[in-house]
């Protein structure tokens, strides 16, 4: 049974959303910055190594189980790109959104297919040689649009346009964005799958 779980992660948003969820079942979600674990290398290509990478060494330097997510954007016409380097697409000197976004709209100007998606995948280890990590993943598809608008997002979001609701992802409120995202998809998986191997955990 999980009674605790530490977050391979230093946000505090993330914390705070995750911990919603994981109370509801009587489990704790503890940051890693109690435990002291050193900053994890992401040298992978893909998300879901990176996250397999980041749970097993929160879990390896905490001795609890450990939850990872790997996160970005992709462009269709950029074969995925930026994909995992996402956050430091310009470069890290410093990392910037600003930055970041002007590359991205540089690298799709005159493309035909403006089309890209968020992506995230989640993975819980319950010890760091777990054979059979539990991972979701959540696809937010999107069309890219120079103009940045609205205030709530951060990263790409000015500029994730959202046809079926018709604005970017910063101009939505925070509980739909965090319904409907690819973050809030791969929650949604997360839960089904913890549900269903441990269904005493359940919320009533």
């Amino acid at each position: 049974m999980l009674n605790k779980i530490i977050l391979a992660s230093g946000n505090p948003g993330k914390l705070k959303e995750f911990s919603r969820w994981f109370a509801e079942r009587s489990i704790d979600i503890l940051p890693q910055s109690e435990f002291n674990v050193p900053e994890c290398p992401e040298p992978y290509g893909t998300f879901i190594e990176n996250a397999l990478a980041k749970a097993r060494h929160a879990s390896r330097h905490s001795g609890l189980p450990a939850l990872a997510d790997d996160s970005g954007i992709c462009a269709n016409a950029l074969n995925g790109a930026p994909g995992v380097y996402s956050a430091r697409f310009a470069g890290d000197n410093p990392k910037s959104d600003a930055a970041n976004n002007l590359k991205l709209s540089t690298e799709l100007a005159g493309k035909e297919d403006q089309s890209c998606y968020y992506v995230c995948v989640l993975v819980l280890v319950r010890h760091e040689h777990d054979p059979q990590p539990i991972i979701a993943e959540g696809i937010w598809r999107g069309t890219w649009q120079t103009e940045a608008k609205g205030e709530n997002g951060f990263g790409y979001d000015p500029h994730f346009y959202l046809p079926e609701q018709g604005c970017t992802a910063a101009e939505l409120t925070p509980k739909l964005k965090n319904q409907i995202s690819h973050r809030g998809l791969a929650l949604q998986e997360l839960k089904k799958k913890i549900d269903l191997l441990y269904p005493s955990a359940k919320a009533v």
